[in-house]
């Protein structure tokens, strides 16, 4: 029997005997009370329910604290928590979902925005949804196919899928309720985010900021689908109304940020609601943080030099009508992909005038500042460095980013920090509201900005206006991506907002570390790249536990209890965009991993299975061509097409195949009929036709095997060269 269907019956026997017994002590009709339906989330219940013995939205609460009121796993009793079960994901690529638990069943999604009904208490499959989307989308996804789960409100599951849907599922039986396409299809536009739902309203955002499209954040009706309003963050190109929320808002202040050309003219302008969508119940108003310029490049996607509203942007509208309320920019005149779309999180804290407490928006986005502003107004009370950085000194008395002059790049490459995967990406922070402390999964990972005079738009593949391949060998030996591994870091720090400093910190071996779980047993659960998902005590940041979950632990963690029993819950796999884009910093190519849910308990002592795909054979798989002009050649187109995919230098963590080792290399019709003719396109890689040559894809190919031939290990010397030496 499924386990909501027991749970249902336990339920409806319980309130039987509840009623009998009040008949023998009240004289009351012997009546039975009708149990509740079943996933009958409203606003008040995850008001008041969620981050309990539920977890019923994202972030835990609508307060995205992801904090805990659960006990039973503490610092005292964490030695003895072990796996009490695990399911295998129908994926080896990204898995960023943190699952949402309510009636005993957990909802998870992985990659391309399958959705899964387990039950929570023993991990078994109830039902899978797979929305069976065209595997060709995934060339608009910037940062891997990725889903971070789902909402459920009113019996229902609502998942936005990676093609530009929004989809409402029964939550008893995975059937669709009814689906919606949120964006013009016909545009590399992504839905990866989580929905948010509050007062019978979803809300949903998008990606493709890179690509070049323009964003905005949507509310539709819980029950029918119909769309309710919505807020672009961009103007209209021709700076006329649409007829949306977000009219108002531009004629006030917006437009006149923005010129009258440039690429966001015809490109849209970027500014995605990929993440971080908050409902504020206090103040009645959503919350929301912006994405990106597109492209990049201030220069090229608006040369009239303005601040770009709201690109980069925490923005407050209010949730019935999607009216504008305030707005705070991180970053003006956005050049460098310093999104604000990261964990906005809600807290009343003592940062008033003497002392007095004032509910806040606090938030660590891309750019390295750690901001706390006023919840209800907008207004700017602090922000400071929480990681290194070197494109700005600080932020003067308004908020506003003191800027470093060469950090807006020109044809001389600035190695600037943080680089665009930011000093904090999308990893979930937590707060705990015991000890006022923010923990943020922070990073250091450099990244060299340069003009690119070749910038043109293109319809496939990123528009940054950025030149990465400036100041890059066209042949880089391993001691390259070495040196490169060597610049990244990461730690998890312990936040105070009102010192406005760190309380404690924990370095890590490498970044791109998992998001953060806090827990009233004073404990902060964070899951690492190396696959060490570790427990730590909240105010000192001591590690006291920690197991291998055998793949990467990037999602943010969970916790609820059923029948008396606490569990934590992660999901894991490899993926995501540091994978992608950052192969060399990983030690070594891995094999792919099938994602999990692992759930721990105290006591538990059931084992995590070991990968059991097949190591890479790293070997070149044709012979090497081409002079050093063509192969120059190669490296910048490369650069430009292949790289945020399949790693700068050609070096590939494993997520998605590396070329070097790839038997295409070996073959040019092969590797013209993938790169070219599209052969690929069914597993997600479509044709470059549009933006290649098929000379240039050659150059390409001469490229990557010159990078293979370069990362083959130096022959030992025959013992007759030893002796004539």
């Amino acid at each position: 029997m499924r386990n909501w269907q027991s749970t249902l019956i336990a339920g409806a026997s319980l309130a039987i005997l509840t009623a009998c017994g009040q008949a023998k002590t009240e004289n009351t009709p012997e009546t039975p009370a009708e149990p509740e339906a079943f996933a009958a989330v409203d606003t008040a219940r995850i008001e008041t329910a969620s981050g309990g013995d539920e977890w019923l939205t994202y972030g835990g609460t609508y307060d995205e604290q992801r904090h805990s009121t659960l006990t039973q796993i503490s610092k005292e009793t964490i030695g003895d928590l072990g796996v009490a079960w695990t399911y295998d994901l129908a994926t080896n690529r990204g898995v960023e979902s943190t699952p949402i638990v309510v009636d005993g069943v957990m909802y998870v999604t992985s990659a391309w925005s399958i959705v899964y009904a387990l039950d929570a208490k023993t991990g078994e499959e109830l039902w899978v949804y797979d929305p069976a989307v065209d595997k060709s989308v995934g060339v608009n996804a910037c940062c891997d196919v990725v889903n971070r789960g789902v909402a459920v409100y009113d019996g229902k599951i609502y998942v936005g899928v990676i093609d530009g849907r929004l989809e409402a599922l029964d939550a008893k039986t995975g059937e669709r309720l009814w689906s919606t396409v949120t964006v013009d299809q016909s545009k590399p536009y992504t839905i990866t985010g989580a929905p948010r739902v509050a007062n019978g309203k979803v809300l949903i955002g998008n990606g493709g900021a890179e690509l070049g499209v323009r964003g905005y954040l949507s509310a539709y009706d819980a029950e029918t689908g119909d769309r309710i309003w919505r807020f672009y963050t961009v103007p209209n190109p021709e700076k006329q109304p649409d007829g949306e929320a977000s009219d108002a808002a531009f004629e006030k202040i917006g437009n006149v940020s923005w010129g009258d050309e440039g690429a966001w003219v015809t490109d849209g302008g970027g500014g995605t609601v990929w993440d971080s969508i908050v409902y504020d119940d206090v103040n009645d108003q959503i919350i929301f943080g912006v994405g990106n310029g597109s492209p990049w490049n201030r220069a090229y996607r608006d040369p009239s030099g303005g601040d770009n509203l709201f690109l980069s942007s925490i923005v407050a509208v209010d949730a019935e009508t999607g009216e504008y309320k305030w707005h705070f920019q991180t970053t003006p005149g956005d050049n460098w992909d310093y999104t604000a779309t990261q964990s906005i999180i809600l807290a009343d804290l003592p940062v008033g005038e003497d002392g007095a407490t004032r509910r806040v928006a606090m938030q660590a986005p891309k750019n390295g500042f750690f901001y706390v502003i006023d919840a209800e107004t907008g207004e700017f009370i602090s922000g400071d460095a929480y990681v290194p950085m070197n494109w700005a000194t600080g932020l003067d008395e308004n908020g506003r980013p003191i800027e470093i002059a060469d950090a807006r790049y020109g044809d001389t490459p600035y190695l600037q920090t943080p680089g665009p995967l930011g000093g904090h990406n999308w990893h979930p922070m937590a707060f705990n509201p015991d000890l006022n402390l923010a923990y943020i999964p922070a990073q250091e990972i450099p990244q060299a900005y340069a003009r690119d005079n070749r910038f043109e738009s293109e319809p496939v593949g990123w528009n940054t206006g950025a030149d990465f391949s400036a100041g890059v060998p066209p042949i880089a030996p391993p001691e390259v991506a070495k040196m490169l591994r060597s610049t990244l870091k990461g730690r998890l720090i312990a936040w105070d907002p009102v010192a406005r400093a760190p309380r404690w910190t924990v370095e890590h071996g490498n970044a791109w570390n998992g998001g953060v779980l806090s827990t009233a047993g004073g404990l902060v659960f964070q899951g690492k790249l190396t696959g060490e998902f570790a427990a730590y005590d909240a105010a000192t940041g001591d590690k006291v536990w920690s197991h291998d979950l055998k793949a990467g632990g990037a999602s943010g963690p969970g916790t609820y209890m059923i029948d008396g029993t606490q569990y934590v819950t992660i999901t894991t796999g490899w993926g995501s965009a540091f994978a992608l884009a950052a192969g060399f910093g990983y030690d070594e190519t891995v094999p792919s991993t099938v994602g999990k849910v692992v759930t721990f308990k105290l006591g538990g002592t059931a084992e995590i299975a070991d990968p059991d795909f097949p190591m890479i054979d790293k070997t070149p798989k044709g012979e090497a061509f081409g002079d050093d002009a063509m192969i120059a050649e190669g490296a910048v187109h490369f650069a430009r097409n292949c790289a945020v995919c399949h790693g700068p230098l050609a070096v590939s963590s494993g997520v998605l195949p590396d070329l070097r080792w790839s038997a295409i290399t070996g073959n040019q019709d092969a590797f013209r009929g993938v790169v070219i003719d599209g052969n690929l396109a069914a597993n997600g890689m479509v044709s470059f036709a549009d933006e290649l040559t098929p000379e240039q894809a050659e150059t390409i190919r001469a490229y990557v095997l010159a990078q293979a031939y370069a990362a083959q290990p130096a022959e030992e010397p025959s013992e007759e060269d030893a002796g004539e030496e």
